[in-house]
């Protein structure tokens, strides 16, 4: 089994490989899509609108949580959820610094 050698790569590099991965399921996008719209902290809803059952809907938050891009804050016994403002912003230079290298020439 191959050994991945990240330190060939740039700290962007594997930072944009990392968020790219944790972007690269569509229940992902869907939650990071619902959250912006909803523009707020949300808890159970996302079980409701995405009609993924809770232990889903749990591990994609998790993959999300992990990069933080989202933040959640505990409320009794339900987690509330909400876009990291800071992170968001961090992740969107990301893609943008790389995006905006293309200088529209090709073979």
């Amino acid at each position: 089994m191959g050994i991945t050698k990240t330190d060939l790569f740039t700290k962007e590099q594997n930072e944009l490989a990392k968020v790219a991965k944790a972007f690269s399921h569509p229940a992902r996008v869907a939650i990071l899509e619902y959250l912006l719209a909803a523009n707020a902290c949300i808890n159970g809803d996302l079980v409701q609108e995405l009609g993924l059952a809770q232990a889903t809907i749990s591990q994609h938050l998790r993959e999300l949580k992990d990069i933080g891009i989202i933040q959640g804050t505990i409320e009794g016994v339900s987690m509330s959820y909400c876009i990291h403002p800071e992170r968001w912003e961090a992740i969107n230079q990301l893609f943008s610094n790389m995006f905006g290298k293309y200088k529209g020439s090709c073979c």
